[in-house]
Parts: structure tokens; C-alpha cells; sequence
């Protein structure tokens, strides 16, 4: 009977070596498996499996995106690992899957509030550097990225300057590299963000004011914009300010105006005139920023 037994076996390691054999002759497939690094008497045992594994292994090296994907698990290779003298078969994610992973981890970091959704493409690299007037931005962004980690929170920025001249575009950018160290921001239309509040006072106005002025990174785009009244001075502006101020949380703007002239805008309202009011916005404003002046041709031309 042992006798018999052995013959079965040898019979059976002979199959398995002619369909292993069988399969190398296709030069692809055996560069694959040999490349695996793995003992032949070992892959021998995986003819059939190993087959498989090739198949997503080529799909992979024609891939033209994961909506294209071709393997069983989208945006993931069967991988054969050896384990003591055994293969095992993993579903390994491929580069596509992981840079998407990562964008899409990066993206969840930033919120926007009535802004271009193109915004979260924008990158520090593609920032145009032929620009003199741009080299004190890059390199207080090169600060604020070193220093944003320790205790005493950098200071944001207060950025205005003409129109079309990137200002958005360029504190988006300094966002999604933080978003990409895992640092949240939210990014605000200011003059859109107003009325939205202010049509949402019974649903979810104190859960929109809260996010905004608890964000650890907020961009307050085109203020100035907006049309002024007391209550967007007093109620929104001022406390989401002090609030920010009390908790060292960095606060970035982008407007056409200057300090002074947002004073003067921020001063007058349909209610009449309160410098005083305006006078402690500007100096709460300068209290998180540094001002820079950025003057440029119209990027979007």
C-alpha cells in the first residue's frame, strides 16, 4: 500500500512539474514567477494560482486608470508572497489606488464654503516663481510650514492686492500642502458665506458658524466684497475674530483693499457710522497677520 502511495505521489509531482513546465513556456509568465524570487519546487505546487496572479499582473502593467481597472478586486494586484514554503496569494493595491487614496485622504482634510472645487488642485509647485513680487509670500509659506507644529501657532496672512492676481489660488495652495500633513482647513467665500448663514438662522446656522470659527486653518476670501450691515460686523465678524485670537487658531484673507480701506468699508453701514467698531475688527485682523501687498498681471486672462 506505501508502495502504491508513493507512486500516487510522484505521478502527482510529475503533473504539477509538465503544467508548470507547460506554462513557462510562455517567456512573459516565467520571467514573472522567477522574478518572484521564489523556489521552483515551491512554485510548482501554484501552477494555476500563479497563472491567475500574471493575468493582473499584466492588467496592471496596461492599466490606463482604475476606472479601467480589470482585476477582480478594482485597483488591487493579487501578489504571491512566499510563506515558509508555501505561497500566499494578497490582494496588494496597485500606485494608482494609492495616490488616489492619499488625495482622497488630503482632500477630506479641507472644507469649502462656496468656493471653485478646482481650488483643491492647487499646488505649491505649480505656483508661478517669475514673480519678484511673490518671493516674500513663498517664503512666509515656507515659514508658516516649518513653524506650524510647535506651541505658539504661526501667524496667518492678510493678502491683498489687485485683482485676478492669484491670491486665492496661492493660500489654497499653502492649505492642501497642510492638508497633506493632515493639518484641516476650511476655505470661505466670505461674501457668499454671509447670506448663507443668514438664510439658514432656523437649520444649521450655529453648526456652520461653529465649523468656521473652529477650523485650525481658515481662509476668509474677498473680504471686503461683501455689502456691509451691523450684523454681519458684529454678530459674524467680530466674535468669529476674537474667537480665533483667544484661541491662536492661524487665519488667512485675500481682498482688493487694503487695511485702511476695509476699515473705512467695515466703519459704514445702512445703520450709519461706528469707527470704533471697525477700528477693533482691523486691529484683531492684525493681531493674527502678517500684511502683504500682492500686485500682479490678471492671472486669468
Amino acid at each position: 500500500m506505501e508502495q502504491v502511495n508513493n507512486l500516487i505521489s510522484s505521478n502527482n509531482k510529475t503533473d504539477l512539474k509538465h503544467a508548470f513546465m507547460d506554462a513557462c513556456a510562455d517567456k512573459e509568465f516565467k520571467d514573472f514567477v522567477y522574478g518572484l524570487k521564489i523556489k521552483e519546487e515551491v512554485l510548482i505546487k501554484y501552477t494555476s494560482l500563479l497563472e491567475d496572479a500574471f493575468v493582473e499582473h499584466k492588467n496592471c502593467l496596461n492599466c490606463k486608470g482604475l476606472g479601467s481597472c480589470k482585476n477582480k478586486v478594482i485597483g488591487f494586484k493579487e501578489t504571491p508572497i512566499e510563506n515558509n514554503n508555501n505561497i500566499n496569494f494578497e490582494y496588494i493595491p496597485c500606485e494608482r489606488k494609492i495616490k488616489e487614496d492619499k488625495k482622497n485622504k488630503f482632500s477630506e482634510n479641507i472644507t469649502l464654503f462656496e468656493m471653485n472645487k478646482n481650488i483643491k488642485e492647487a499646488s505649491l509647485k505649480e505656483v508661478f516663481k517669475d514673480d519678484k513680487l511673490r518671493l516674500p509670500i513663498i517664503k512666509f509659506f515656507k515659514e508658516f510650514i516649518d513653524n506650524y507644529d510647535k506651541k505658539e501657532k504661526p501667524k496667518g496672512l492678510y493678502l491683498y492686492g489687485s485683482f485676478g492676481s492669484g491670491k486665492t489660488y496661492l493660500i489654497a495652495a499653502l492649505f492642501n500642502e497642510m492638508a497633506r500633513r493632515g493639518v484641516k482647513s476650511a476655505l470661505v467665500y466670505y461674501p457668499e458665506l454671509l447670506r448663507n448663514l443668514k438664510s439658514s438662522f432656523k437649520t444649521n446656522y450655529e453648526e456652520k458658524f461653529d465649523y468656521i470659527r473652529k477650523a485650525p486653518l481658515l481662509l476668509l476670501d474677498d473680504i471686503g466684497a461683501e455689502n456691509e450691515t451691523p450684523w454681519s460686523r458684529d454678530e459674524i465678524l467680530s466674535p468669529l475674530l476674537q474667537y480665533r485670537m483667544e484661541e491662536n487658531l492661524p487665519t488667512f484673507f485675500t481682498s482688493n483693499l487694503t487695511l485702511d480701506e476695509l476699515e473705512k468699508q467695515l466703519s459704514i453701514t445702512s445703520s450709519g457710522i461706528d469707527s470704533l467698531k471697525a477700528r477693533r475688527i482691523i486691529e484683531r485682523i492684525k493681531q493674527l497677520t502678517v500684511n502683504e501687498k500682492l500686485v500682479s498681471k490678471n492671472r486669468r486672462v
